[in-house]
């Protein structure tokens, strides 16, 4: 019921419309839901685009303990073992799930599920729809029985942008129309619970497998909130997107590297025998950084799927054979011209394993959420499973712990007031900056100096801007990974290039402990300089 500026969601206020938001509203049925999206749902999705599909233990032999250990060891000593077992041991109850809505996955000429095999996986354990389509086709049945359920109510074309908050919990949300110039009226959406499930960073950066949405605002509003944020600074480049003009870059799927194509620069030369006994398998930051150094040496790299699939590459992978083709190349004929792009964040809003935040009231998922089964390190295929397991959770969770009702009354103000759209110049310069010096390799010096630049936008942008909610995210991810002194997982210091005993835990970090972290990075950057100028 609307009243004014005032939109009274009644019960649960699902924050977008990903495979994370819409499992947990298809789970909450028929409890009275309400999702907001701020495009058509399943069009502004990282989820639709997931071409390699969900890791789950049901080949004869393996095990959710086998699953977990190959998680463990991916993640690089700092994933929450815990955590990863149990979401292992869910996985088979969730397929089950998503069987019942529909979702097509491969199966083999017995009709059992067919499984895949994907980087630092010890099993065949991943199941694909049509080889690169799963994403697409599980997002495809989710909206279809999200449609179809009477209880949970779609509003689209909205974008929340801050947190409601009443004596410390989350109330709703405030949200504006998502490509109007300014909302100086804002929109109060009320709710008695809320939960996050906005996606990932990658439009943080320059090169990026995200969609455009991907732009890390449901960590800010909830740093902003006084949420506890985990391991910010690991982000997950994927080592194959194809370079060129698109953005985002289109993904070439590990399920390529699975099934044999090679990887070499304009030589001809194979580089990744030299660099890790697994080759082309090796983790996903390994791949990435020896890709990343042949382009930078100008000596490009290409992955060459001539000799193992040859023509039979259109009907085993059509999204990349697509994708390539759009750009000029064919792939069964051609080696694709590749390069590192932001592709998945292992950080975000701290969640324990019910899936709540550290702030009541508020619950979080998939990318957006940080539940410490990813480490420093995403084990391929990890992430679909991670969000349906957390979906089903919080759905379970909120229906005990939260009675239904009327939401909240009295609610604080908006900080941003009258909320300006982003301003593109902003927003372009922090992705050219967070690639340079927060990318795939990182130093101190750099990172300082990114600090110094997010701060100097965010002055430039003004408080009332959006801007300010993607700086926020910048600053936790670039903040944590200059106070991480050492190489770990996805987080790679040039300056600190090996592991530290020191630091093997996760990051845990408030907005307020991050801002600390960056005056004292940008006053030491400057330090040397005010000294010099002191002494002449």
């Amino acid at each position: 019921m609307a009243q004014g500026n005032i939109v009274d969601a009644g019960d649960v206020l699902i924050v977008g419309a990903g495979l994370a938001g819409l499992f947990t509203a298809l789970k909450l049925a028929p409890r009275p839901v309400t999702v907001l999206a701020g495009a058509p749902i399943g069009d502004g999705a990282s989820s639709a685009w997931a071409q390699g599909g969900i890791a789950a233990a049901i080949e004869t032999g393996d095990t959710a303990e086998s699953h977990a250990a190959d998680t463990i060891a991916a993640g690089a000593g700092t994933v929450d073992e815990e955590a990863a077992l149990s979401i292992a041991r869910e996985a088979v109850l969730r397929i089950e799930d998503l069987l019942r809505l529909g979702v097509p996955f491969d199966r083999d000429i017995e009709g059992k599920l067919a499984v895949g095999r994907e980087a630092a996986h010890s099993h065949r354990r991943i199941v694909h729809v049509k080889g690169d389509q799963a994403g697409k086709a599980i997002m495809q049945a989710l909206v279809a029985a999200v449609r179809a359920t009477p209880s949970i109510r779609v509003m689209e074309g909205l974008s929340a942008y801050e947190l409601a908050i009443e004596n410390g919990r989350a109330a709703g949300v405030f949200a504006r129309p998502a490509h109007a110039a300014s909302a100086p009226q804002p929109l109060l959406i009320k709710a008695r619970a809320v939960v996050l499930a906005s996606g990932g960073v990658g439009q943080l950066f320059a090169v990026t497998t995200n969609p455009v949405q991907a732009r890390g605002e449901g960590v800010a509003m909830a740093a902003r909130a006084g949420a506890l944020i985990a391991d910010p600074e690991f982000v997950q480049f994927h080592p194959t997107a194809i370079a060129g003009p698109r953005d985002p870059a289109p993904l070439v799927t590990e399920a390529l590297r699975g099934e044999g194509a090679i990887l070499v620069n304009k030589a001809g030369q194979r580089f990744m025998t030299a660099i890790h006994a697994d080759a082309e398998l090796a983790p996903r930051d390994i791949v990435a950084r020896a890709i990343h150094r042949e382009i930078a040496a100008g000596r490009g790299a290409f992955l060459d799927a001539r000799p193992a699939l040859g023509e039979r590459f259109a009907s085993a992978f059509p999204t990349v054979y697509e994708n390539c083709m759009a750009l000029g190349i064919d792939p069964a004929r051609m080696p694709i011209p590749v390069a590192p792009a932001a592709h998945y964040h292992m950080g975000g809003i701290h969640v324990d394993a019910r899936g709540r935040s550290s702030v009541e009231g508020l619950w979080a998922c998939g990318e957006v959420a940080s539940t410490g089964m990813h480490g420093a390190n995403r084990l391929a295929s990890n992430s679909l499973l991670e969000a349906i397991v957390f979906g089903a959770r919080i759905a379970t969770d909120i229906d005990g712990a939260v009675p239904e009702g009327r939401a909240a009354s009295h609610i604080a103000p908006p900080v941003l007031g009258s909320a300006v759209a982003t301003d593109a110049p902003f927003v372009s310069q922090l992705r050219q900056i967070m690639t340079a010096h927060v990318g795939v390799e990182r130093e101190g010096a750099g990172l300082a100096h990114a600090l110094t630049e997010i701060a100097r936008l965010e002055r430039a942008a003004g408080p009332a801007n959006l801007f300010g909610n993607i700086a926020t995210t910048a600053k936790l991810i670039a903040a944590s990974a200059f106070a991480r002194e050492e190489s770990r997982g996805g987080h790679y210091r040039t300056d600190f290039a090996e592991p530290r005993a020191a630091f093997r835990h996760r990051t845990f970090v408030t907005l307020k402990e991050a801002e600390r972290i960056a005056e004292a990075a940008i006053e030491g950057a400057h330090a040397p300089q005010n000294e010099a100028q002191a002494s002449a």
